[in-house]
């Protein structure tokens, strides 16, 4: 089996090979072919050349064009600041949606209007001509929570949760259908897979999270599923009050960041949702060795059972060693 054919199984619940093998790597991915972060964040040539050479380097399962969180705000017109070797970032002390009035006449950028977006659905198209028959290809879109913090400011959006919970509800519909057209335009060139960042989704706690983000979460996720992808959820940080939500989204794929016990989650969860993760990227990753790594990951496997993909909780760190990284590979490799 080869990656895609790999995946595509797994999600569909057939027999594969061996585990599936689908780590975050974006840093990391540049310094493989030896370019600063700026040029993979903001050439999607230099993202595609890296992300499918890593993958191939390490025998991973899937390539994928996330690069930073600002794409689509970048689009909307945010005030976004690029670096030499550091991701692109939202500067939140001049939010888009300062005054929450200037929603009304936002205007949703066109995916293929020539922007940030654009570009990774570019990289999307180099991925799918090069490996799209060996890689399964991901896309990637912010989550309704988490681009509503990229337009008005992280720490303004959530005493608008308080205050003013109808304009919340009004952008989160904006970013939801900006979701749903990026995502169409990532499927139409050959995502096989979008993924799904809400990072700010477990800042808010189960209440909010299951009036406010949830239902725009299952909008999201059924939405993508409708046009013939598969739903990977990331949501960064503590997660275990809202794993049980998480888990009734019906994504294909839940991916734990590792302050969430992948035990509890199965638990909340049941024993088909497939969950991918969760090892500390920097303690059990980064700063560990390959023995102690496949142990990580073999209790991760434990606590999961079948139904499990082999990545770190987040973000595999720039700094990895490679031997490291290639544990994980070989855990992969020869265990089901």
């Amino acid at each position: 089996m080869n990656g895609r054919e790999r995946v595509l199984a797994f999600l569909a619940g057939e027999a594969v090979d061996r585990l599936p093998l689908m780590p975050v790597v974006m840093m990391f991915c540049a310094d493989q072919i030896g370019v600063k972060y700026g040029e993979y964040v903001q050439d999607f040539r230099v993202l595609a050349e890296a992300q499918i050479r890593t993958a191939e380097r390490f025998n991973f399962d899937i390539v994928c064009n996330m690069s930073d969180p600002a794409r689509e705000a970048s689009d909307c017109g945010a005030h976004v600041e690029f670096y030499d070797d550091q991701p692109a970032a939202i500067i939140e002390s001049d939010a888009l949606l300062a005054n929450k009035e200037a929603l009304a006449s936002l205007a949703a950028p066109e995916p293929l209007g020539g922007g940030r977006m654009h570009a990774a659905v570019e990289a999307l198209n180099l991925m799918k001509e090069r490996v799209g028959n060996e890689k399964a290809i991901m896309g990637w879109v912010e989550g309704p929570c988490a681009e509503a913090a990229d337009l008005r400011g992280i720490n303004t959006l959530m005493f608008d949760f308080y205050d003013d919970p109808a304009f919340v509800r009004r952008l989160f519909d904006f970013t939801l259908d900006m979701a749903l057209d990026y995502a169409r335009a990532q499927i139409d060139a050959g995502a096989d897979i979008i993924g799904i960042g809400d990072a700010a989704a477990s800042l808010i706690g189960p209440k909010f999270y299951n009036d406010f983000v949830w239902p725009y979460e299952k909008k999201l996720v059924d939405g993508i599923q409708a046009m013939g992808a598969a739903a990977r959820l990331h949501i960064c940080g503590n997660t275990s009050a809202i794993v049980e939500g998480m888990g009734s989204l019906g994504c294909e794929i839940v991916d734990l960041d590792y302050f969430t016990s992948i035990a509890a989650a199965r638990q909340a969860m049941g024993p088909e949702q497939i969950l991918l993760g969760n090892i500390d990227p920097v303690r059990d990753l980064r700063n560990a060795n390959a023995a102690s790594v496949t142990a990580a990951i073999a209790e991760c496997h434990r606590q999961a059972g079948d139904r499990f993909i082999v990545g770190a909780g987040c973000e595999v760190p720039r700094d990895t060693p490679l031997e490291n990284v290639r544990a994980m590979t070989n855990y992969a490799c020869l265990r089901l």
